[in-house]
């Protein structure tokens, strides 16, 4: 029976061992708080976890990570350590305004930092708002203030434009607070949030480096793009080196050019004619010189042509002198150009292109591989050509493109083998589960022929030998009761008789059975 138990609990350990699942992660780096808060309802919905070395992860199996990761979402769970406007919903009838006032003030905190925890590149904050009181007079009034910390995960930065965003965010989300009044420190104590002096521009921002890298890149890519189908995309190596201007100019110019005769436009003109005559005293100075003079009498004498106004009058006797004045202006239009340039930054200065080719391939014999040839200075012409076909080179600005053809050396991918199949990771996996079975089917395949096998078949061999034995016992027995004065003495017979009631009370009874039937015997 101890060999039946044992060799039931090993098929059982193994079969359970067999049906061990992975486990994974499902949260790590919790509070202690989240952690209990989880735990429970694991146990709860009867979900069996465990522990990572060091208890830094909450480990369930494998196939319920997901479904599981849902059903606590809808609980609310992990709830990050932080507390936000949940508190408003706790507030007791009765609480006082500062009471409110704090609990909103946490609420507003929490919620901050809880939306900087979701940036990919933070694992924890905190945010301290400094609100002070509102007061009526302008000259006590104070402006408020943020602190933020936040926990950075291993090897990641913030860079400034995401600096800048966790500074507008808190900012914009308290009233009256300014980007200047936000303070963003990192897990080291290190001010993160310096504003930048517009005056004292040190160097390139971080959208200017992405910017130039980019391109850089892009007229890699198409260096290599082009150059790969004849060389092959393995022989081919590209450096590009752009110098940009980003500086940004504003430019106004006014230009006059004279306005000549055929082309002369006239904005405004204005001409003034006025013409008097006055009467000349003729006669002999005295009183009938100022006289009225007499009318005038036929014949009428018109002056010559071409005499001016004023020409004498033989008819009346003297002479009609006229003032003619004539005024005119002219206003012509001033050919006038204004031109307003302003610069775009990211101008392209000057490009440092340098490509590396390598050697064709020579012939293979008797399964070695050729020695390699360099190109003749046709194709490398070619190659030249192409590649500054491929940046837009322009002599004018300065561009330099150099194709240099060399042997490569050999590369880390030729020297080192490729990974065997057994050491492929899935080949790995796949054998280890099948291990699990073979162990499995060898443990039962033992147990069958070593020992349930022999068992069956001794339970089988004491069987037999105790129905043959049984069957002896009856036999004697029964041929004692029939013929009781031959055969062994009075007492070794009763004890046979004893025997064969205990062992097999049927014959005994069948015998009894016949003596009171009055069958005698014989």
């Amino acid at each position: 029976m101890l060999a039946v138990a044992f060799a039931v609990a090993l098929l059982v350990g193994a079969w359970m061992w067999t049906r061990e699942p992975s486990y994974s992660v499902l949260f790590s780096n919790l509070s202690d708080k989240d952690g209990g808060q989880i735990i429970t309802a694991l146990q709860q919905q009867n979900i069996p976890y465990k522990f990572s070395e060091g208890g830094g992860a909450i480990l369930v199996p494998a196939n319920q990570v997901h479904d599981v990761r849902l059903r606590l979402a809808s609980q609310g769970l992990p709830k990050g350590g932080q507390v936000g406007f949940e508190l408003m919903e706790n507030l007791k009838l009765g609480s006082t305004q500062f009471a409110e006032q704090i609990a909103y003030q946490r609420g507003l905190e929490g919620e901050l930092a809880r939306t900087i925890e979701s940036l990919a590149a933070v694992s924890g904050a905190r945010v301290h708002l400094a609100i002070p009181k509102q007061t009526f007079f302008l000259r006590d009034e104070q402006k408020p203030s943020a602190s933020v910390l936040v926990s950075l995960r291993p090897g990641r930065v913030l860079d400034a434009a995401q600096v800048a965003g966790i500074v507008h965010l808190v900012s914009s989300s308290v009233p009256q607070l300014a980007p200047a009044d936000v303070s963003v420190i990192d897990q080291d104590g290190n001010l993160i949030s310096q504003q930048s002096d517009p005056t004292k521009n040190a160097g390139l921002d971080p959208s200017q480096i992405k910017f130039l890298h980019e391109l850089e890149a892009s007229y890699v890519k198409r260096i290599e793009a082009l150059l790969a189908p004849i060389v092959g995309a393995d022989n081919v190596r590209a450096q590009v080196t752009a110098d940009v201007d980003f500086s940004q100019t504003e430019q106004v110019a006014e230009t006059y050019k004279p306005n000549s005769a055929p082309e002369n436009a006239i904005r405004s003109q204005q001409t003034a004619e006025s013409s008097s005559t006055t009467a000349n005293a003729i006669g002999v100075p005295g009183a009938l010189t100022n006289q009225p003079p007499v009318p005038a009498t036929a014949p009428i004498t018109t002056p010559p042509a071409g005499a001016p106004p004023g020409t004498a009058n033989a008819s009346i006797g003297y002479n009609a002198p006229v003032n003619f004045n004539k005024n005119s202006t002219i206003n012509y239009e001033v050919d006038k150009t204004v031109l307003h340039t302003k610069g775009v930054p990211g101008t392209i200065r000057r490009l440092s292109v340098g490509v590396v080719v390598n050697h064709k391939k020579g012939a293979e014999k008797d399964g070695k591989p050729g020695k390699p040839i360099p190109l003749t200075d046709a194709e490398l012409k070619q190659l030249t050509a192409l590649a500054r076909e491929a940046v837009g080179f322009n002599q004018e600005r300065g561009d330099s493109v150099n194709v240099a053809n060399v042997a490569f050396a050999a590369t880390e991918k030729e020297i080192v083998p490729e990974l065997p199949f057994w050491k492929n990771p899935d080949v790995i996996a796949f054998a280890g589960e099948a291990v699990k079975y073979l162990v499995f089917a060898v443990i039962v395949y033992l147990l069958w022929t070593k020992i349930f096998r022999a068992l069956f078949e001794m339970f089988a061999t004491a069987a037999k030998r105790i129905e043959i034995e049984q069957a002896t016992q009856a036999e004697k027995a029964q041929e004692a009761l029939l013929h009781p004065h031959q055969g062994p003495s009075y007492d070794t017979k009763l004890q046979q008789a004893r025997d064969l009631a205990k062992q097999d009370p049927k014959i005994v009874a069948n015998v009894i059975k016949e003596w009171v039937g009055g069958n005698e015997p014989r």
